[in-house]
């Protein structure tokens, strides 16, 4: 009896590490220029891939609009914006591609590329344009 409770646990227990491994949930942003939290985005999927919104500022921000934005976000407030879009689960591996993701601060679109790490603790978030080696990354901390 005990046994088998034994294993039952440590089932459930891994099914939960397991659905950690996405980069669906709740992330604080974090800089990779000065290393402050900035942000929190809720990462979500829907037909088309992922979208990822910006949930709640965590700085003051002087332009709380997207005024930089040159697609359907220009002049959107930031909060309630997304700025992911479109990403997929690439085969056999733990990584979303194909999307795109918003820089707000300066209109920016980059490609994306999110690949969970530490189990799923955190978010490894690269922005690029042309090839992955032009563009920048930023870890994200998981909040939920």
């Amino acid at each position: 009896m005990i046994r088998s409770l034994i294993i039952v646990i440590l089932s459930v227990s891994s099914l939960s590490v397991m659905a950690q491994m996405t980069p669906l949930g709740l992330w604080q942003t974090i800089s990779d220029t000065d290393g402050k939290a900035t942000s929190e985005v809720r990462i979500t999927t829907t037909s088309t891939g992922l979208v990822g919104v910006v949930a709640k500022a965590l700085t003051t921000s002087t332009e709380p609009n997207c005024d930089k934005c040159t697609d359907d976000r220009k002049g959107q407030p930031k909060v309630g914006m997304q700025i992911i879009r479109g990403a997929n689960k690439v085969d056999g591996k733990e990584v979303w591609e194909n999307g795109n993701i918003l820089d707000p601060n300066n209109g920016t679109v980059y490609k994306l590329k999110l690949t969970p790490i530490e189990g799923g603790k955190k978010l490894e978030v690269r922005g690029f344009v042309g090839f992955a080696l032009l563009g920048r990354t930023q870890t994200w901390i998981r909040v939920e």
